[in-house]
């Protein structure tokens, strides 16, 4: 049974869907007795009957009620109804850092220093209390923006944390769950893991907000790792000239292969990123006059607040936006995306600014690809040929997007064997047809395939497919609803 608006759930009155990921649905509910709005976080049927998935969401809870601070979200009660487990969590009316990245690229320095601390204050003091987050990542970071006050950033999604010892922790046979883009190398390799893999995503975190692409953007799921393990960290002062030179240098020790090279701690990678800031703005040269212009100029320009009411909890990523309030003012970056241009621009919610940055549910490692699909560079000109975008695999392994560049109506996506479903969609003036089914490859193994056609003549020069997870079914279920077409 899937809760419905207006229906009562342990108490809680259901008001609307917030979102959904790997573990259950967030759902914006009326407190029984109290005058306040939570996020209600419920186990997907799916998993109810899981005793491994069960076992990580009621960690999840236990995590969570000792943790009582300003940059961490409050789990607020939890309980088990009807046979499935809840969480409710505070609900905080604002969006996220991912959402932040998505819309401005590149944040102002001193605006991307003050989230630093914020989310480095709330880690710090999860490390505190003997636990690691391991999946720190814009989207895990939100902002409860008000009113003539700065930003205010809490820490979420403790699906994945650990105790720091590791015992009890359901690692074994769970897998690789971290965040690709954002991953530790002892995380990838297998070594042995504490709090200081935080402060290596934390530093991934802060190389994005500087300008807008993850450290690492790469074309396939191996070289990113390849690049976490033996790369050197990238220079965000030659991506973004607007950034200090002196911040390359806090960003190489955040990144450190090894973590005994890194800062100890996220406070101390705060402070040494405000440290070289003031050192920057604080020298003589004439560079260093240019540079300052530049940092002072970019930190007086008025932000405008995310407009996107989110659920905030523990799973952060579980609470995608609906695709009735898909994010606006979104502006893609046109020369970036080369002779690909068309595509970003005809679905720049879903896909990122520009290829190497982060859209929507953390869309990364764009590439440009013929009608053959043969990946070609962003300035050779098409006549049909998309892109296709590497997902978090939480459900999307793989988006892509095939369009008529003459913007004559394109054909079908080749109808799929394993068909489980099909319908036709309407959202706000848009419609069109989405079918999702099940496919074998070659050797054997099996994956979900979704596929939307367009009607309007917007849009109906393109087709998009998604690919990932265990069956089409899972893609309607966990993906479809929130996407922002």
């Amino acid at each position: 049974m899937h809760p419905s608006d207006g229906m009562d759930f342990a108490g809680y009155r259901i008001e609307r869907r917030l979102g959904a990921g790997g573990m259950g649905e967030v759902y914006l509910a009326r407190h029984p007795r109290l005058p306040r709005h939570d996020a209600l976080k419920i186990l997907s049927d799916r998993h109810a009957g899981d005793a491994e998935f069960r076992a990580r969401f009621l960690r999840e809870a236990e995590v969570a009620v000792r943790l009582q601070h300003p940059n961490v979200v409050a789990v607020r009660d939890r309980g088990e109804h009807d046979g499935r487990l809840w969480i409710a969590m505070q609900y905080v009316d604002g969006g996220d850092v991912a959402e932040l990245i998505r819309r401005d690229a590149a944040v102002p320095v001193e605006r991307a220093l003050r989230i630093l601390t914020e989310a480095a204050n709330g880690l710090d003091e999860i490390h505190r209390v003997g636990l690691q987050h391991r999946d720190v990542k814009p989207a895990n970071l939100l902002l409860a923006e008000e009113p003539g006050q700065p930003d205010r950033v809490l820490v979420t999604d403790f699906g994945i944390a650990r105790t720091a010892d590791g015992a009890g922790t359901l690692s074994e046979g769970a897998g690789f769950s971290a965040t690709l883009a954002y991953a530790a190398p002892e995380l990838i390799s297998g070594d042995a893991v504490d709090h200081r893999a935080d402060v290596y995503s934390l530093g991934c975190t802060l190389y994005q907000l500087l300008t807008g692409t993850v450290p690492y953007p790469r074309d396939s799921p191996a070289a990113v790792m390849y690049a976490h393990l033996y790369d050197e960290p990238p220079r965000a002062s030659v991506e973004n000239r607007r950034v200090p030179a002196g911040l390359d240098s806090v960003l190489a020790t955040a990144l450190a292969k090894d973590p005994a090279d890194r800062y100890q701690n996220c406070g101390a990678l705060a402070a040494a990123a405000h440290a070289a800031l003031v050192a920057e703005i604080g020298g003589g040269t004439e560079t260093g006059s240019v540079r300052r212009r530049g940092i002072l100029a970019g930190a007086a320009i008025a932000v405008v607040a995310v407009g996107v009411s989110l659920a905030v909890g523990i799973g952060r990523g579980d609470s995608a936006e609906s695709a009735e309030s898909a994010p606006t003012g979104v502006t893609t970056n046109s020369s970036a995306w080369g002779a690909a241009a068309l595509v970003a621009e005809t679905f720049p919610n879903l896909l990122p600014v520009a290829p190497g940055a982060v859209g929507y549910q953390e869309l990364n490692t764009c590439l440009y690809a013929d009608e053959n699909q043969n990946f070609i560079s962003f300035d050779q000109p098409v006549e049909v040929g998309g892109v296709s975008c590497l997902g978090d695999r939480d459900p999307v392994d793989v988006l892509s997007v095939v369009c008529n560049w003459d913007r004559t109506p394109i054909a079908e996506w080749t109808p799929m064997v394993q068909l489980e479903g099909e319908e036709l969609w309407t959202r706000g003036a848009s419609t069109g047809r989405v079918r999702w089914g099940t496919v074998t490859t070659n050797d054997g193994a099996t994956t979900g395939r979704l596929d939307v056609m367009f009607d309007g003549p917007d849009r109906n020069f393109c087709r998009l497919r998604v690919s990932g997870d265990i069956s089409g079914s899972i893609l309607r279920e966990r993906w479809w609803p929130d996407a922002p077409l």
